[in-house]
């Protein structure tokens, strides 16, 4: 079924908004990672970013640094879940 999903282009501009938060400190240093897959999302104006990356991403401890970090660059904030989170469950901790 996600083959069928077209491939969203990695351009200049995704690779600018990683550095931008690897250098503020809003995801480790793997420009391929999460740094990538938020990048993707927020200059695409996703509405979600599914993710099973509690670490990173759907963390709320960190979403208001990744606000704040996407509003200093103008762009919007997916919203940051989980497939359990999306579906309606609640996350075991």
């Amino acid at each position: 079924m996600a083959r069928r999903l077209p491939a969203i282009p990695v351009g200049e501009e995704m690779e600018e908004i990683v550095e931008v938060y690897i250098r503020h400190k809003v995801m480790p240093e793997d420009p391929l990672g999460d740094a990538m897959h938020l990048a993707l999302a927020s200059f695409h104006k996703c509405d979600y970013l599914l993710t099973w990356n509690c670490r990173h991403l759907a963390n709320a401890n960190k979403f208001d640094h990744i606000r704040r970090v996407n509003m200093l660059m103008g762009l919007d904030v997916p919203a940051l879940v989980t497939p359990l989170e999306l579906m309606g469950g609640e996350e075991s901790s």
